[in-house]
Parts: C-alpha cells; sequence; structure tokens
C-alpha cells in the first residue's frame, strides 16, 4: 500500500434507539471491518447517541441513478390502488 492510500471507504449508519431505523450519519475510511467498527464508533458514538451501528463498504451500496428515474419508476405510476385518492371515504369516518 502507498503511503496515500487512506483504505476502503465505509458508510456509517447509527441506530439512536432499539427498534428505530438507522440513519446515515457520514463517512470513514479503514482498512478491515474491525477499525472500521471502532472508529464509527470513536467518531458518531461520543455521546452515546447511538444504541446500534451499521458499517457498509461503499463499493457495495447499488442506487437507481437519477438519469433512470422516470423509467425505473414509472411501473408503480399504473398503480392506481397505491394513491389514496383511489378509495372513497364513507361519510361518517372520521381522522383519516
Amino acid at each position: 500500500m502507498s503511503s496515500d492510500d487512506q483504505g476502503i471507504l465505509w458508510e456509517v449508519f447509527i441506530q439512536v434507539k432499539a427498534g428505530r431505523a438507522y440513519k446515515h450519519v457520514g463517512s470513514l475510511h479503514a482498512y478491515d471491518k474491525e477499525m472500521a467498527m471502532k472508529s464509527a464508533r470513536d467518531l458518531y458514538t461520543r455521546r452515546n447517541e447511538g444504541n446500534g451501528i451499521w458499517i457498509v463498504k461503499s463499493e457495495d451500496i447499488v442506487s437507481s441513478e437519477a438519469i433512470d428515474g422516470e423509467a425505473f419508476f414509472d411501473p408503480s405510476n399504473d398503480k392506481v390502488y397505491r394513491h389514496p385518492t383511489f378509495y372513497k371515504i364513507p361519510d361518517g369516518v372520521k381522522h383519516i
């Protein structure tokens, strides 16, 4: 490894409380998962902000591309039953 090699880029997700969703909090460089986990703990939970940590190699994350947006999401647009406007609410129902 060269002197400018920072290791693998990892994405860090923190769970604030048990049962809650994990949220992306940042990225870090580390050479292996053990180092990444310790670094994530030290960087992102210094003040007891977290209950759980996920770390994921950035290269393993797959996402849709903005250029593919319309074609990628188009199949859901023809399913009107997924939209709340499809259903009629009876007159006696309140608080929906």
